[in-house]
């Protein structure tokens, strides 16, 4: 089961949703170790992708993912909008043209989203940011790819791995960011961008596995 472009518009509206309902979630984590405006911001990001969609009708994934990636980038402050931005665009690019995702091209989408994470902001697994989900996201949709071609489990074991990889940051001492200036005392707390990551992916996966 693969992805079309109408499946990814679906799934970002979905990510749009579940990031206002977990707003006050994720403001609350980034008032733990950060400066409080991740829950805003994301919000008021995917409400412009939301918006934007109303008015334009993406033909392929890629260019779905170009549309969010461009909208965030120029709507969302602080750090999420650039590192948001710069993961679906680098995902848009790996998609091209095609006009359906399978599990490879999840897989392939997933990787490019980290290595346009990590180039941007310079972090590694266990610095503590969102590249700790992300990164075990597009290992566990990989590993689908390599059994079978359904974009839609690809894209559920990446969700499931995130959700694993943002708990995982709990322990952590940041290394990276505005969390990281409080040095041991970032240890003890989720962080907000690996928690909107996992959220994100679930809201993804779910949309298309309904639509399957």
């Amino acid at each position: 089961m693969g992805c079309t472009a109408k499946d990814v518009i679906a799934a970002l509206r979905a990510g749009a949703a579940v990031v206002a309902e977990h707003r006050d979630e994720l403001i609350q984590l980034d008032r733990e170790i950060g400066d409080a405006d991740h829950g805003e911001n994301m919000e008021r990001g995917f409400r412009a992708v939301v918006d934007k969609l109303d008015t334009s009708a993406p033909e392929t994934p890629g260019a779905a993912l170009k549309l969010a990636a461009t909208v965030l980038i120029s709507t969302v402050g602080g750090a999420s909008g650039p590192l948001y931005g710069t993961a679906l665009l680098r995902a848009a690019s790996a998609a091209g043209d095609a006009e359906e995702l399978d599990a490879t091209a999840v897989a392939k989408l997933l990787r490019a989203g980290v290595d346009g994470v990590v180039a941007r902001g310079k972090a590694e697994l266990g610095d503590k940011t969102m590249i700790d989900a992300l990164s075990p996201a597009a290992d566990a949709a990989g590993s689908v790819a390599e059994s079978e071609a359904d974009g839609v489990k690809a894209l559920a074991a990446g969700a499931e791995a995130a959700h694993e990889g943002a708990r995982n940051t709990e322990p952590m001492v940041a290394r990276k960011g505005r969390a990281s200036y409080l040095g041991d005392r970032s240890a003890g707390h989720v962080d907000p961008g690996a928690r909107s990551t996992a959220l994100l992916l679930s809201a993804f996966a779910e949309s298309a596995r309904a639509r399957s």
